[in-house]
């Protein structure tokens, strides 16, 4: 690693004439080894299959465990970067976490990370092996990670002897029945993050897009405690039982007497892991975030000298591969028909393009927003089927789908489960990659873009062959529509499938320690 006195700020280090060293050494995850099928799910849910596999690409949802939650799946995954390189615990100074499953609403889940680490290293470290370690959650639908991610870069490249880790976990859970249930998944991860990475080092120039929207939130949901026991009883009258008009007023005289936690306040909060969304706006949302922090990143490459338009000017193209944020797998390769369009339309060579296509549509041309965004779908659907774009997808985009098509939506960690199984196809497919430029482009709702660009570097053979990941995928227990089912209402009390070497949420608490979450290991 490079000596104390080559410090410089985050900016300088990475001039232009300089190679970035700082990123990626290794990536872990750890995904729950209960996994519904997906014709299963078509069969419980009435669906048609071919639709879902071969439209949306999806053969399997992960589900995690009665035992497991995200601080479980993300401590998993820490563990295995901490065990596979030797980490003195000690040595790592910030344990940086994204999520959109935090499990309080103040406490962050990082700290119940930081407490299975404790537990596990403390005979061998010392009870205060993690004690100066800096936790923090970060939360942005599923761009925290990322978040994390450049944050702890930043914190890194300040000083060559630090060491980062960046975390991500999520249960991607919809409501039964909902249009967004097909997409479901569940994993953790972490990401170690140095100078002089093995795997991949990440360049400083980001593109950014923001904008304030509503296409996907987790708002806090209100109740007034008079409707829920009015509903109650209107409940028991439709079985038949004959209740006097003034029943809900003795009750609730009755629960306030006894103090009882219902009717403490006249409205009660409630938490959903599940969102409210609008599919059609989020992807909307998500196209033209990308395609504006895209343009972003674009100015940044051009102003610091790494790209010129008028030497090479498609930038895509000098990205060997493209890794993209997916809700399912193939999302990108149905999105990214909008960046490709954008990154190429002026060029003559585009031109044979544009005459089989016709000219894409401008919104100043339609009267109404739903008339442009028809025409726009349809330029999209028929640029995604010409072969140049195929091509294009097959080479750059198809490896990061493989894994999200077994797995599903992992929200956080949904980009970095792309990019391993990027890496890992290259490196069984014996494709040489050092040096090789991927592009990165994330997304979460509300709603953010980020675009980044690695390097693949000399090491990424060595990191990439202890992954397993596809070998960790073939291992899982399949369910059946009765046992998703009763996983997803919580109606299941004891784990499916024993668990056996891993971090396992024993309990609960309630009444004096109401809330509390308790870890242990299972031997």
């Amino acid at each position: 690693r490079p000596p104390r006195s080559t410090l410089f700020p985050y900016t300088t280090l990475f001039r232009s004439d300089m190679p970035p060293r700082v990123g990626l050494d290794d990536i872990a995850v750890h995904i729950p080894a209960l996994y519904l099928p997906m014709e299963t799910f078509a069969e419980l849910r009435n669906q048609d299959f071919g639709k879902l596999s071969k439209g949306l690409g999806l053969l399997g949802m992960s589900v995690p465990d009665v035992h497991q939650d995200p601080a479980t799946m993300a401590a998993m995954a820490v563990a295995e970067l901490i065990d596979r390189n030797r980490l003195d615990p000690r040595a790592i100074g910030r344990l940086y976490l994204g999520t959109e499953s935090a499990l309080d609403g103040a406490k962050p889940t990082a700290t119940y990370i930081l407490q299975m680490l404790t537990m596990r290293y403390a005979p061998t470290h010392g009870a205060d092996c993690f004690s100066r370690c800096d936790v923090v959650d970060l939360t942005f639908a599923c761009i925290g990670a990322v978040d994390a991610l450049h944050n702890t870069l930043d914190w890194v490249a300040q000083d060559p002897e630090r060491i980062g880790v960046v975390a991500f976990a999520d249960n991607a859970k919809y409501e039964r029945g909902s249009p967004g249930e097909y997409t479901q998944g569940a994993g953790g991860g972490a990401m170690l993050v140095t100078h002089s990475p093995r795997l991949l080092s990440i360049s400083p120039s980001v593109g950014v897009s923001t904008r304030p929207v509503h296409d996907f939130f987790k708002p806090r949901r209100e109740l007034s405690t008079r409707t829920l026991l009015q509903d109650v009883l209107q409940a028991a009258e439709a079985e038949g039982a004959q209740l006097p008009p003034e029943l809900l007023d003795r009750l609730l005289a009755r629960l306030k007497a006894q103090e009882h936690p219902l009717v403490q306040d006249d409205v009660l909060s409630l938490h959903k892991d599940t969102p409210l969304f609008d599919g059609p706006l989020s992807n909307r949302c998500y196209r033209e975030a990308v395609k504006l922090a895209f343009g972003h990143f674009r100015e940044q490459a051009i102003a610091s000298g790494r790209f010129d338009p008028e030497r090479d000017p498609v930038l895509t193209e000098q990205w060997a591969r493209i890794v993209l944020h997916l809700p399912y797998a193939f999302q990108g390769k149905r999105m990214f028909p909008d960046l490709y369009h954008h990154d190429r339309q002026d060029l003559p060579e585009y031109a044979a393009l544009n005459a089989e296509l016709g000219p894409a549509p401008q919104p100043e041309a339609f009267e109404q927003v739903q008339e442009y965004e028809r025409a726009s779908e349809d330029y999209r659907r028929r640029l995604s089927k010409t072969s140049a774009y195929r091509q294009f997808v097959n080479q750059r985009i198809e490896r990061g789908q493989r894994a999200s098509s077994l797995v599903g939506n992992q929200y956080t960690g949904s980009l970095f489960l792309a990019l391993m199984s990027t890496l890992e196809c290259d490196f069984h497919e014996g494709n040489e990659m050092v040096g090789e430029r991927i592009g990165l482009c994330a997304y979460g709702s509300g709603a953010k873009s980020k675009v980044f660009e690695g390097t693949v570097e000399a090491g990424w053979r060595d990191i990439v062959a202890r992954f397993k990941l596809f070998e960790g995928l073939e291992k899982r227990q399949a369910l059946d529509g009765v046992q998703y089912e009763a996983l997803h209402r919580r109606a299941q009390l004891s784990s499916i499938r024993s668990p056996r070497q891993e971090f396992v949420l024993e309990r609960v608490g309630s009444g004096a320690d109401e809330g509390q979450r308790f870890y242990g290991w299972a031997p």
